[in-house]
């Protein structure tokens, strides 16, 4: 399954009573990729309805200036729901700033639930394969 990269940079509007990145503002933006990334594999955003932000962690500051990248790839599939894994970095970092999942749900024009057919490849690497078990344990 591809991963999906969204990039933001930090401004003064974005900043909280600290100068770093108001969690708010980042929590927008890890909504805003995970979002995209369920809509560019079911290609119909306008079906997609989010019920569910879980752990969203956060380890460390982002101060004004800094390039965010938001990096978000299906996790788990259901028959009408999916859950899409979101980390953040900056300035081209490989440390995480940010991660945790987001629960989407597939409906139809009566907010019924309906099936996505989003069909999940086999595990990539040992990363894809953590994630995936992390995604299954959610709500356990």
């Amino acid at each position: 399954m591809k991963k999906v990269k969204v990039s933001r940079l930090i401004k003064s509007e974005d900043l909280n009573h600290h100068g770093t990145l108001f969690a708010g503002r980042a929590a927008e933006w890890f909504v805003e990729a995970c979002f995209i990334c369920g809509a560019l594999h079911t290609k119909k955003p306008e079906n997609i309805v989010c019920i569910n932000i879980h752990g969203l962690t956060f380890t460390q500051p982002a101060t004004k200036g800094d390039i965010l990248t938001l990096e978000t790839r299906i996790a788990k599939a259901g028959r009408t729901s999916f859950v899409v894994y979101g980390k953040i970095s900056k300035n081209d970092s490989e440390e995480i700033l940010c991660d945790g999942f987001i629960t989407f749900v597939f409906v139809d024009e009566n907010n019924k639930p309906i099936p996505h057919n989003i069909v999940l490849d086999d595990p990539e690497d040992e990363e894809e394969i953590d994630i995936r078990k992390r995604a299954d344990s959610l709500g356990k």
